[in-house]
């Protein structure tokens, strides 16, 4: 078996299903509406399932909440009122960073509530939790720009990297890190553009600074620490110097 065939393997054995995420997601729908009083323009599958970068042991689906620009309360209580209706509903749930996660018929669901910032448009304000603060963002222009990137098979197996070796980076995060460690780089190569980006996070990733592509002030590569950040680098560079793909990840 050839480098890219273990790879590809392990995409394969390790594809979301989609179609069991969505009917889990769905179950939980009439909690979300209840909870949004009439103000929810929309619950959409984002993040990894709408990108296609989704590995199964990970987060199966996250499902972005729009309410309208005119709900009332703050961005806070939003937050906290999501995550009183899915506990009263009987889910356990957890308080993240921008979303609230709940184990729904075993499946792991990131719920983001978002408060558009007008009448349309797909820019929303979302309550950040762990600084109790707020970003901008746009949920719309992440998934097309990462869709769009032509690196989702290097995507998933970084993704798996990450998870077997237990580093802390944001999903959105390792995506950007990814596309841009792979700029110019030949499309359907796949191991040797792991390998690339490996290099890339190993001497780059403590120092490059990455910004939300739907908003600039928002400064991605700062959700990570600098101590985070050097255990990616050391761990990339403990990658490099194995002899099969088998140790680097499975």
């Amino acid at each position: 078996m050839t480098a890219d065939e273990y790879l590809q393997s392990l995409i394969h054995k390790y594809a979301v299903n989609v179609t069991a995420a969505q009917t889990a997601g769905n179950l939980i729908y009439p909690v979300l509406e209840k909870w949004s009083n009439n103000y929810l323009n929309s619950a959409v599958f984002s993040g990894s399932l709408a990108k296609g970068t989704g590995v199964s042991i990970s987060t199966d689906a996250d499902i972005f909440l729009s309410v309208k620009s005119t709900t009332p309360g703050t961005l806070s209580a939003m937050y906290s009122t999501l995550y009183e209706a899915v506990t009263k509903a009987g889910y356990s749930a957890r308080k993240q960073d921008v979303s609230i996660g709940v184990k729904v018929n075993g499946y792991s669901i990131d719920l983001v509530p978002g408060r558009r910032q007008s009448q349309f448009g797909s820019d929303h304000s979302l309550y950040r939790n762990k600084k109790d603060s707020w970003t901008q963002t746009n949920v719309d222009s992440h998934i097309s720009f990462v869709k769009n990137s032509k690196r989702i098979n290097e995507i998933k197996i970084l993704k798996l990297w990450r998870l077997r070796h237990k580093l802390s980076i944001p999903s959105f995060y390792l995506e950007l890190a990814v596309i841009d460690s792979l700029q110019y780089a030949k499309e359907a190569n796949t191991a040797a553009n792991v390998w690339r980006a490996l290099e890339y996070f190993r001497d780059f990733i403590e120092s490059a600074r990455y910004t939300d592509p739907a908003n600039t002030n928002n400064i991605v590569s700062d959700d990570c620490s600098q101590a985070e950040k050097a255990a990616i680098a050391a761990k990339a560079r403990e990658s490099l110097g194995k002899r099969t793909w088998e140790e680097i990840v499975w």
